[in-house]
């Protein structure tokens, strides 16, 4: 008979998370993985595979529980506008209150290992195709509704959209600062109202969250 797991296994793939979040997959050793999930090598590979596997799994967990739970919150709760423009802020306040300048696990690895790895690449284009797709799903939502300009080609602002989350979270880990994160969004929340409502110099950023609703 099977001995159960003595471990539990979220929190162990949590603590997996972290260690390649603050270390990104080269410089993690399965020495740090065993180490910071408290459990022995033998275990983890039996539980998660080896290295790159358990990386894959990792990258999972963390998309699951921040980017899609802001995602599906947001949509499910907010005006399509009003959605991006939260998504906005909600990325700006984590960046700001992340102690210790981590970034995005997805961006961080699409930076570090995208180049290197066409399995993974794809892997991680999936996630950031899933806020792409998130956006325009918004902004074709809100041109239903007449919220939204038509003006703009939906498709388009939504990987506008994207790569200004990216540039934000880049940015931010060694600039952390307010006032350069919500000038480098308002500019392009400012493409979502018709030309005629639009201001030339400094529009609405995204409107400031408590901490408590900032994603990880």
């Amino acid at each position: 008979m099977a001995r159960p797991r003595a471990f539990d296994n979220d929190s162990a793939l949590d603590a997996a998370v972290d260690c390649f979040w603050s270390r990104g997959l080269g410089a993690t050793s399965v020495r740090d993985l065993a180490a910071g999930m408290g459990i022995n090598g033998p275990s983890l590979y039996n539980a998660f595979g080896d290295k790159r596997a358990l990386f894959v799994q990792a990258l999972e967990r963390y998309a699951e529980r921040s980017m899609r739970s802001v995602i599906q919150r947001l949509e499910t709760g907010r005006a399509p506008k009003s959605a991006i423009r939260e998504f906005f802020a909600v990325l700006v306040e984590k960046s700001l209150t992340d102690p210790k300048r981590r970034g995005c696990l997805i961006v961080n690895s699409a930076l570090e290992v995208s180049p290197h790895d066409a399995e993974l690449k794809k892997v991680i284009a999936s996630y950031l195709g899933e806020i792409e797709t998130f956006f325009q799903r918004c902004l074709e939502r809100g041109q239903n509704v007449g919220e939204i300009s038509k003006e703009v080609d939906a498709q388009d602002l939504a990987r506008h959209l994207l790569g200004i989350v990216l540039g934000i979270r880049v940015a931010a880990r060694s600039r952390p600062e307010r006032e350069l994160l919500e000038g480098m969004a308002r500019p392009a929340l400012a493409l979502l109202d018709p030309s005629g409502q639009r201001r030339p110099k400094r529009p609405h950023g995204p409107p400031r969250v408590q901490r408590k609703k900032a994603a990880e």
